[in-house]
């Protein structure tokens, strides 16, 4: 299993500069990865940094970590513009980009308050349409589609991402429900979370059988990323391990205190 930090870059943390020293230090101390949140606005109205930036920041701070956004809420952005920031960010990294992606949600006003889209199943469609578009475009060859929502003709992004056939796409989802991991199965991971519990290695399994059962035959490796905000001990460590976990994320919540990640990211990764 692999480590990483989670980091909201809200408040003390939408300091840019903060972040790339923070993850240059997680990165001298032993974690994997370092990913940050996508949102635009918060609860009690702190400063958001945007994700891209903040991750160009961090790439040019390190050279080994996996970087990422978790989660980018497709149906609010444009998959084309999308897809030139990971794949430029792809290459400034040396091919360390992850693209976690989801459906999002209104609880902090990010939808309404800019007038997106509020109904979760056209939100779901849009996902699916703009996850697609993303893949094809990141070939770097023209892509002509007429879709639900977007249509492109003879449309190219470029410079193509280093990793090949993709960086990694990981797609979040609340835990128990079903109809995000069928759409995880076509990618390459899921990030999983509850809004009432920390998931058990029962529940990483019972997840994973729902995967198998839909995922193609010969798609490669399947990532299952899981959050906590508590560092777990050997056992809990083990229990997930066995499980199928493959990435163990420490989570700040959302009024991340920049004392608190600079001493997890010294602390190095459990063990």
């Amino acid at each position: 299993m692999r480590h990483g930090l989670y980091v909201a870059p809200f408040g003390e943390l939408s300091d840019v500069r903060a972040l790339a020293a923070v993850a240059a230090e997680a990165e001298a101390s032993g974690w994997d990865g370092f990913f940050v949140w996508d949102h635009v606005m918060t609860f009690d109205g702190l400063a958001v940094a945007d994700p891209w930036i903040a991750l160009t920041a961090v790439a040019l701070a390190t050279e080994r970590v996996r970087l990422g956004a978790m989660v980018t809420p497709l149906a609010r952005r444009r998959p084309w513009d999308v897809a030139r920031q990971v794949a430029v960010l792809d290459r400034l990294s040396g091919g360390r980009m992850v693209f976690g992606a989801g459906l999002g949600g209104d609880s902090r006003r990010e939808l309404s308050a800019f007038g997106e889209e509020r109904d979760p199943r056209a939100r779901a469609a849009l996902l699916d349409e703009a996850l697609e578009l993303v893949v094809d475009l990141w070939r770097g060859e023209t892509v002509t589609r007429a879709g639900g929502a977007f249509a492109l003709d003879d449309a190219v992004v470029r410079p193509t991402p280093v990793q090949q056939p993709r960086p990694p796409v990981w797609l979040g989802c609340v835990w128990p429900h079903r109809r995000p991991l069928l759409r995880a199965a076509r990618y390459d991971g899921v990030f999983p979370v509850s809004h009432t519990k920390s998931l058990t290695g029962d529940d990483l399994r019972a997840l994973l059988e729902i995967v198998g059962e839909h995922r193609p035959a010969g798609a490669g490796a399947f990532d299952v990323v899981l959050v906590n905000h508590d560092r777990p001990g050997p056992d809990r460590v083990a229990e997930l391990g066995a499980a199928g976990a493959t990435w163990w994320l420490q989570g700040f919540g959302d009024r991340p205190r920049l004392a608190d990640v600079r001493d997890a990211a010294a602390a190095g990764p459990p063990q």
